[in-house]
């Protein structure tokens, strides 16, 4: 607050005036004419154009007439050596399939015997309620307690018939009937009469149509067609150069040149040409291949391809692992499975309860009252009274 205070006891207003627009200075035409001359213009010096030929050689290609040959050195200079091939020592101990007959058995089926069905004790309990041999009835309490209400007749709308009015069409409405203006004579309007003009007075009223009016042109000048009258003599068709054309008595002048008579030779086509004699293809002799002198000395011997592993080799037999699996007792006596259960031994069979809806008076439930459509209304009783009505 005081560096505020402050600021306002040291702060002076001025006095603000008015900026003073500077009027732009009216532009004045000179009768001096540009010379549209610039620097570059005046330094630049013109050096005169001419085509630069290339720097580069004319490619010359030699095509020989010669056969390609397509063997490559690798061929021309590799030669086979005429050694036997060698034996593995290595022995063999590959798979190698019997050639007996194949059975299509297998140790499940050799091995497997058919004991024949098991039969099990049942400990199922018996069903002791016996089936009733009369007939099912099929009566619900729904069925007992339902009564019948009467159904009342369905209301029928009936639609009154249209019956024209006899009394005309007046077109009134509640707006013509009810509002029909002030009592009075009806009000003149102020507006001065207008009559219409068949001029508009505001057509020549511009500045652009005062100004420049349209130049006064003469009426175009119409010249009347003149009426044509055919001729009554008859058309000469003959042209000036057909009467002044008199056809000399002469032959046609002969060409003075001796025609051109062209022998035709039998001798073979020659295709030489001034390219063909003074560019003659080189005779290129195929380049032999820089062999060096062997500087090692193969012996006249084949070579026998022992490797070091070959010759420290040693064979040895098989060994046989010896099997640990118990051998097969023989086929069992037939006895029958001890098929005891935990469930056959513990099981304890439970009476059958009846449902409550087929009593008429339920234990437990007492009875509260019937609905308004008939049904039957019970309420649980308490502890007490439960375990009295058991007892």
């Amino acid at each position: 607050l005081n560096d505020v205070i402050i600021h306002r006891r040291d702060y002076v207003p001025h006095e603000v005036l008015p900026q003073k627009l500077k009027e732009p200075e009216k532009h004045v035409k000179s009768d001096e004419s540009m010379d549209l001359t610039s620097v570059y213009k005046q330094d630049y010096n013109s050096y005169p154009i001419c085509q630069v030929p290339p720097c580069l050689p004319c490619e010359t290609r030699e095509i020989s007439n010669a056969k390609m040959n397509t063997k490559s050195t690798y061929k021309d200079d590799y030669m086979l050596w005429n050694e036997p091939k060698t034996e593995l020592i290595r022995p063999d101990h590959g798979y190698h399939p019997s050639e007996a007959k194949f059975d299509h058995r297998t140790v499940v089926q050799d091995e497997y015997l058919f004991r024949g069905p098991v039969e099990t004790q049942s400990f199922k309990p018996l069903n002791l309620n016996q089936k009733s041999k009369a007939p099912f009835e099929n009566m619900t309490d729904y069925r007992v307690n339902y009564v019948l209400r009467p159904l009342e007749k369905r209301y029928v709308h009936q639609y009154e018939k249209y019956k024209p009015s006899e009394v005309p069409f007046n077109g009134l409405t509640t707006n013509k009937i009810s509002y029909k203006g002030l009592a009075g004579k009806p009000a003149k309007l102020a507006k001065p009469y207008q009559p219409k003009l068949l001029h508009d007075p505001f057509f020549s009223s511009t500045e652009f149509q005062e100004k420049y009016k349209p130049w006064p042109q003469p009426p175009v000048f119409t010249k009347e067609p003149v009426e044509y009258v055919p001729p009554v003599e008859k058309m000469d068709l003959h042209t000036t150069t057909q009467l002044h054309y008199r056809h000399l008595n002469g032959k046609p002048a002969k060409v003075c040149l001796p025609l051109a008579q062209h022998k035709i030779s039998t001798e073979p086509f020659n295709s030489s040409s001034t390219m063909k004699e003074d560019y003659k293809p080189w005779m290129c002799k195929r380049v032999k291949p820089i062999t060096h002198a062997p500087e090692l000395t193969f012996p006249a011997k084949p070579m026998d391809c022992l490797t070091t592993f070959r010759t420290h080799y040693l064979p040895q037999p098989l060994t046989l692992t010896k099997s640990y699996k118990p051998p097969w007792p023989g086929p069992r006596p037939h006895i029958p499975l001890g098929a005891k259960t935990i469930y056959a031994t513990s099981y304890t069979p439970k009476g059958v309860v009846r449902c409550l809806a087929s009593y008429k008076n339920p234990p437990g439930y007492i009875f509260e009252g019937t609905n308004a459509e008939g049904h039957k209304f019970y309420v649980p009783a308490s502890e007490e009274e439960c375990l009295q009505g058991c007892h």
